[in-house]
């Protein structure tokens, strides 16, 4: 049973701020989240199969992870549960100025306890796409259990998606995050990066500067760049495109605005394949991805709220 999309990662508790309560105190909503299910939940409104490599608790949070994960119809063939270690949170600060800040609950936390033999090459080798970024990197098992998988994903002749998806907090040393940043940008196919991450990893400001330092060095043929409310672009080997961003007045936060942004491309890519893009097509794919992830803006969590294809037509 062939899936189009297989993603590795963590899975884990968002708790996003719900206001306070009538004591005063901070509440918090526990909503299932962690990048790769966010993208393959996005993906399943489009009408994809999908399917996720990863570790949970075997726990309460964990419980309701695989149940979140099954309702939104991945597969959960490759997901396993830790008896002895807890399900990851993650509480999300909105900071004044529309960023988010995280406090991470993983020292350690289940999704770092993936191991190389716990990753099924079966469940890949069927596959179109295989999506990863470097939270599944950050320590030295789970890293080799995400290398193992990128090994089943080009063993197999799939097309390989990567987004860095940075998180200084769970690094050590951000030399190490580099490291990891660029072992995905010499295995992948698709990047996307966002408008910091290049500018950390590049050290050039300029957008277009920082692709064409990664070009030099990393034969990628998709690099989209998300710039938030800046829009977006794309680049292929001779275009370049830039698209605005569809700024929502009703944003309460941007949790897996990225995420669903990157769904959105792979779904063009499964739809038309890698070769042929023209400045329209690319300028289509970029509004469809801006649509979705302003609408994703306006709810709180992301992985059980996507927006539907019908949705993101009616902002378009």
């Amino acid at each position: 049973m062939g899936y189009d999309v297989v993603a590795l990662g963590e899975l884990l508790i968002d708790f996003t701020p719900g206001g306070t309560s009538s004591q005063g105190n901070p509440v918090f909503e526990a909503n299932p989240g962690g990048a790769p299910c966010n993208v393959l939940s996005m993906l399943g409104r489009f009408g994809h199969k999908t399917a996720f490599i990863g570790k949970v608790g075997e726990d309460m949070f964990g419980k309701m992870l695989a149940g979140a994960i099954t309702e939104c119809g991945i597969s959960a063939e490759g997901l396993r549960f830790d008896a002895d270690v807890n399900t990851t949170l993650a509480f999300v600060h909105k900071l004044p100025n529309g960023d988010r800040d995280f406090s991470f609950y993983r020292k350690p936390g289940a999704d770092m306890m993936l191991s190389e033999d716990e990753v099924s090459e079966a469940l890949i080798a069927d596959a179109k796409i295989f999506h990863f970024g470097t939270l599944s990197m950050t320590h030295p098992g789970v890293e080799a259990a995400t290398k193992r998988a990128i090994g089943y994903a080009e063993k197999h002749g799939l097309l390989r998606s990567f987004d860095p998806n940075l998180r200084p907090p769970l690094w050590g040393d951000l030399e190490d995050a580099k490291k990891a940043v660029r072992y995905g940008l010499a295995h992948c196919d698709v990047l996307k990066i966002s408008d910091n991450e290049i500018q950390w990893l590049t050290g050039e400001e300029d957008f277009t500067a920082g692709v064409a330092a990664l070009r030099a060095e990393f034969d990628i043929p998709l690099i989209l760049v998300s710039m938030g409310p800046d829009g977006s672009r794309a680049y292929t080997k001779d275009l370049m495109v830039e698209v605005p961003a569809r700024l929502n007045p009703n944003t309460i936060e941007t949790t897996g605005a990225g995420d669903t942004f990157c769904a959105c491309v792979l779904h063009d890519v499964l739809e038309n394949g890698m070769e042929g893009f023209t400045a329209a097509r690319l300028e289509r794919m970029l509004n469809v991805a801006n649509a979705a992830a302003s609408i994703v803006t306006t709810r709180r969590g992301a992985l059980r709220v996507m927006p539907t294809p019908e949705e993101i037509e009616a902002v378009l």
